[in-house]
């Protein structure tokens, strides 16, 4: 590298290299929570590295790599002075080229798989099996529906048939996230056309907080009545006025559309 400083030629060498390229290296250090590398091309310093969810999908951290290891390994980001690695997307080819040919708002078809905690796993009608999980697919709990449940057995279950848009492919896990909900129109933008502020609701309590209560005032639109709100006189917890299941009439006092948020106050109703 002749008199160029090494600072100066590792960010000419990470500027040639882009989002997608396979790269190959010697693995210069493990840590549990890491791997760098130093690129073939540029042995001064290590300027790849490897996080754990990038390892691999199959084996724990500690089994994938080892001081002097040769590895390749796909550039999944380039910042910060050096390149991001996926040993995961070159352990599983084929389940990575199938993620990386969907676009954004395609329309994908599969199966309810597993309802777990986290989300919901859906096992897609084309493309490979994911190597760990039940599904490639997968769906957090709010893109399940646009109206507010306490379990998703109550929107889904498995062996269920769903068609779902795709939203983003998650490098970290290897998956599809989906979404649900955009199947369906956004109940938001429709009622408060037809809302103003200062208008009487009629709603039914579905949720307490500590900070208030939500209202259910249309089929799969919710308030928020905040707990200076629920009373002409100060409460210090919303169960010392109303409990779920009952029936309110309160006023709309904002409305934002772009957060979907209706604020709603008992107290001026």
């Amino acid at each position: 590298m002749g008199d160029v400083p090494v600072d100066q030629a590792a960010r000419a060498f990470l500027a040639a290299i882009k989002v997608g390229d396979l790269r190959s290296g010697t693995i210069a250090a493990v840590t549990r929570s890491e791997v760098t590398v130093i690129l073939d091309g540029f042995a001064a310093s290590p300027l790849g590295w490897v996080g754990a969810l990038d390892g691999s999908w199959r084996r724990r951290f500690a089994e994938v790599a080892e001081v002097g290891q040769r590895i390749t390994a796909e550039v999944m980001a380039v910042d910060a002075g050096q390149a991001r690695l996926s040993m995961a997307a070159t352990e599983n080819p084929e389940l990575w080229a199938f993620l990386k040919r969907l676009r954004p708002g395609e329309i994908l078809t599969g199966t309810v798989a597993s309802i777990e905690r986290f989300g919901v796993f859906v096992a897609l009608d084309e493309g490979p099996a994911h190597p760990i999980y039940p599904g490639v697919g997968f769906i957090t709990y709010p893109e399940l529906s646009w109206r507010r449940f306490e379990a998703a057995t109550e929107v889904v279950e498995v062996g269920q048939r769903l068609s779902c848009e795709f939203l983003q492919f998650d490098t970290w896990n290897g998956e599809a996230r989906l979404s649900l909900r955009a199947m369906q129109p956004d109940p938001f933008p429709g009622f408060v056309d037809g809302v103003v502020v200062g208008q009487k609701l009629n709603g039914r309590v579905t949720k307490l907080v500590p900070f208030g209560v939500f209202v259910e005032v249309a089929d799969g639109i919710e308030g928020m009545v905040h707990l200076s709100e629920l009373s002409p006189v100060p409460v210090s917890a919303p169960e010392d006025v109303v409990q779920v299941g009952d029936e309110l009439t309160v006023v709309a006092v904002d409305i934002d559309r772009e957060r979907r948020r209706l604020s709603l106050s008992r107290r001026q109703a």
